[in-house]
């Protein structure tokens, strides 16, 4: 279904192309997406962030301003403290979002991807202060460095303003990613009902756009009416959901590790409705690592909520959707 990144497209009309490079390189085509047939086999971490410990921020990688981590994880977020979780639990990749602990400067990610090239690749985080031509060209800089995807955060965009807005940055980019086939990935942390209209807006008006809703859609137990609409994004097929951050859908002691109420208020419903080819397990790290269960613990829950499945809906929860979306690892 997702082809491999085009070489010679042009950005819509309402701004100037911007040519890509000379020609994107066969590395790039390789790691980027592809119409091969996912590895059944392979377990990938579709949601987790990197950040610079504290020593690799003095020496090159400094957090944005305001966005220091967290005491308690700065120095637990490293792209090599991620690779041993990943060991441990037995992930074979994993897709890094850009935290917003390093906002929009991406060389943290970009080194995490160039000196593991097998085993990450990236989603970017739009700047929405940017203007849409400017918005499109970094896109198509970062798509020549490992980023497959691209990440919405609407909480970046100037208030009053709205991700799909007419002529916009958001428009712009949405639109560019249905040619380079770079799903968007959408961070609605304040809940989906307050975002469900600008979301569908732009479903609508780029269809072929691959779309993703991060953590089940940010729908809590305790609120089941934004978990209707959800369901409701079922009837778009380019829409697919992050089973992600099962802690926070949780909520802070409502449903303890391992979250049944999360799988069988949540879970279990996403299958039914949206199929095991449009669900990405994930993990959130390295916030989940302060949960109980930890990362290999989330890891074997979401396993555990697939042991009556089909070996084929397995296979794409836990790594095949991920590699149909993004391109295999």
């Amino acid at each position: 279904m997702v082809a491999g990144l085009l070489l010679t497209v042009t950005v819509a009309a309402l701004y100037q192309p911007v040519p890509l490079a000379s020609a994107f390189s066969m590395d790039m085509m390789s790691s980027s997406v592809s119409t091969s047939k996912p590895s059944a086999a392979k377990v990938i971490d579709s949601h987790l962030h990197v950040w610079a410990s504290r020593d690799e921020a003095a020496k090159g990688y400094p957090y944005a301003e305001g966005q220091e981590p967290p005491q308690n994880l700065a120095d637990r977020a490293s792209t090599l403290e991620l690779l041993k979780h990943m060991d441990q639990a037995g992930v074979d990749g994993a897709l890094i979002v850009q935290p917003i602990n390093h906002k929009f400067d991406h060389s943290y990610v970009e080194a995490a991807i160039r000196e593991h090239p097998s085993k990450f690749k990236g989603m970017l985080l739009v700047d929405p202060a940017l203007p849409p031509a400017d918005a499109v060209q970094r896109l198509e800089e970062l798509a020549l460095k490992g980023f497959v995807g691209v990440r919405f955060n609407p909480y970046l965009w100037p208030k009053g303003h709205l991700m799909s807005e007419k002529g916009g940055c958001g428009e712009a980019i949405f639109k560019r990613c249905a040619e380079l086939q770079m799903p968007v990935g959408f961070m609605v942390f304040k809940g989906l009902e307050n975002h469900i209209d600008d979301v569908c807006s732009l479903i609508e008006s780029s269809p072929e756009t691959a779309v993703i809703l991060d953590h089940l859609g940010f729908t809590g137990l305790n609120n089941d009416g934004s978990f209707k609409q959800l369901l409701t994004l079922a009837k778009y097929q380019n829409v697919n959901v992050k089973i992600s951050a099962l802690f926070r859908v949780a909520g802070p002691g409502n449903d303890p590790y391992p979250y049944e109420g999360v799988r069988a208020k949540r879970f279990v419903p996403l299958l039914q409705e949206f199929g095991a080819d449009r669900l990405l397990a994930g993990t959130d790290f390295p916030f989940v690592l302060e949960e109980d269960g930890g990362y290999c613990g989330t890891i074997r829950v979401i396993q555990s909520w697939l042991a009556d499945a089909s070996e084929k809906e397995r296979a794409l929860v836990m790594g095949g959707t991920a590699e149909r979306l993004f391109g295999p690892w």
